[in-house]
């Protein structure tokens, strides 16, 4: 009880210490409010009042039905040009995309023939290059089917491939980045609170007049685990149900107390890891190096960005036993997917244990830093 008591008053001065930190405050509250809205809606690959230029060499009704197909919000109203205008357009960035409608299209497209619809791209902006090539063959892909099926002509196709999009029916990328903020905003702030805490006592002498106190390096780290960890944890639940359910409408499928007591235990972690920083350096700037070098690894590599199966099996391998991969594989499947406790049990047995080494190992190292400041 008697250590219970000192690692809970250790925690209350620590969120004392936080409450006269003006710079870190202004950073939280940022993170989990403000850079939510701007990283899900500033930042999305959706294409939105994309410029569209038509070179129309047919003239025909079906060339004019494809020009009507490209609406907003998606597109701008489309802007009819002449050919020798598509290279200047593209050069000047006026235009993303340009599409050029031979002549004698719809002919020979009734006599069956297959001819060609040539699509320019400026692929300087590469995601939206991607998504908008797509976009535009599927509509033009429409627009030929709907004709031919009107005149009653038919035209050969193999198959008839129906897509069903899981989670995320509109392919809405906002719906993605918001939450994918929060994952990594939860790791950024989680290391860099319980690091600028230990480099805080340092730089200011106090960590001295706890060495004279009856405390043990165990209730100092634990103290700053808990009280650093409970800070997140707040910003992280205000940041789902008032930034991302409400400001941005953004659906939560699965349960969100499940997903905090999932994040809990990865804040063991991530606090373990920044204490152990902390140890390794003796200055904030130092520290700030550190702490870049590791966490732009971690974000890059644990599936926030990108895939984890398109990584070499090697990298995989090894990035699997890192927490913020657990991390970010139990978060998409809560809130995106519905999944219970069930099915993510295993990242979250995961997460736990890497965490409560890495705990050991960073309170030997503070208990060494501990000996060499005495």
């Amino acid at each position: 009880m008697r250590r219970l008591k000192n690692i809970f008053r250790l925690g209350v001065k620590e969120l004392y210490s936080l409450k006269r930190d003006l710079v870190l405050l202004i950073l939280i509250g940022w993170a989990f409010s403000a850079g939510i809205y701007v990283a899900a809606v500033g930042r999305s690959a959706d294409l939105h009042n994309t410029s569209i230029a038509i070179v129309d060499e047919d003239r025909s009704q079906l060339s004019a039905r494809i020009l009507q197909a490209f609406l907003p919000p998606d597109f701008k109203e489309p802007e009819i040009i002449s050919f020798r205008d598509i290279d200047a357009g593209l050069d000047t960035r006026k235009y993303s995309f340009v599409l050029v409608i031979p002549a004698r299209f719809e002919a020979d497209l009734r006599a069956g023939l297959q001819p060609q619809i040539q699509v320019n791209i400026d692929a300087t902006t590469i995601m939206q290059a991607g998504t908008g090539a797509n976009f535009i063959a599927n509509v033009l892909t429409q627009e030929i089917r709907r004709f031919s099926a009107e005149r009653g002509e038919t035209t050969s196709q193999p198959l008839n491939l129906v897509t069903r999009y899981a989670f995320n029916p509109n392919l809405d990328g906002m719906w993605f980045g918001s939450v994918m903020e929060i994952i990594n905003n939860v790791t950024m702030l989680t290391i860099i609170l319980t690091g600028a805490a230990v480099i805080r006592e340092r730089e200011h002498g106090t960590l001295e007049h706890l060495l004279v106190m009856p405390l043990s390096p165990f209730e100092i780290m634990m103290a700053k685990v808990w009280a650093n960890g409970f800070v997140i944890i707040i910003a992280v639940a205000f940041s789902l149900w008032i930034v991302v359910e409400q400001l941005l409408a953004v659906p939560i499928a699965g349960s969100v107390p499940l997903f905090l007591a999932g994040a809990t235990l990865y804040l063991f972690f991530a606090s373990a890891l920044g204490i152990l920083l902390a140890t390794v350096t003796r200055s904030m700037p130092q520290f700030a190096l550190l702490f870049i070098l590791i966490i732009l690894p971690m974000m890059l590599l644990s599936g926030a960005q990108t895939p984890l199966e398109s990584q070499p099996v090697l990298l995989q391998s090894f990035m699997r036993l890192v927490p913020s991969t657990q991390f970010v594989s139990f978060a998409q499947a809560i809130l995106y997917r519905g999944a219970g406790f069930d099915i993510v049990w295993p990242q979250f047995l995961a997460v736990t244990v890497v965490g409560i080494a890495l705990f050991a190992f960073a309170a030997l190292r503070f208990r060494r830093s501990i000996a060499t400041s005495k």
